[in-house]
């Protein structure tokens, strides 16, 4: 199953979407690895803020990931880290993990 995943950095006040198969090792990757993502390397301490299943599709997901990134909004971002908002569109497919899991 891949996932989709929000991190944000309160030193910052930055949000990062990205996508994997296993969520925490890749939040262990954007907060230990030197030789990582530099966006991310540049704004650590991250946390998973929501977490979504998405498909066993890697098309699928880098499609969806890719639809988010391009809203280039904060508040759109918000909103899907928002428990209470109901998704819809391509954002329908999405499945919230709840934060026990994360």
């Amino acid at each position: 199953m891949y996932y989709i995943y929000i991190l944000f950095s309160e030193s910052a006040d930055k949000y990062y979407i990205g996508y994997s198969q296993f969520p925490n090792e890749r939040l262990l990757k954007h907060n230990q690895q030197e030789s990582f993502n530099t966006f991310t390397r540049k704004f650590r301490p991250w946390k998973i803020v929501a977490l979504f299943e998405v498909s066993e599709d890697k098309a699928n997901v880098i499609a969806v990931e890719r639809f988010i990134k391009r809203q280039k909004s904060r508040k759109f971002i918000e909103m899907l880290c928002d428990e209470n908002h109901q998704l819809s569109g391509i954002l329908a497919q999405l499945v919230r993990v709840p934060n026990l899991k994360i």
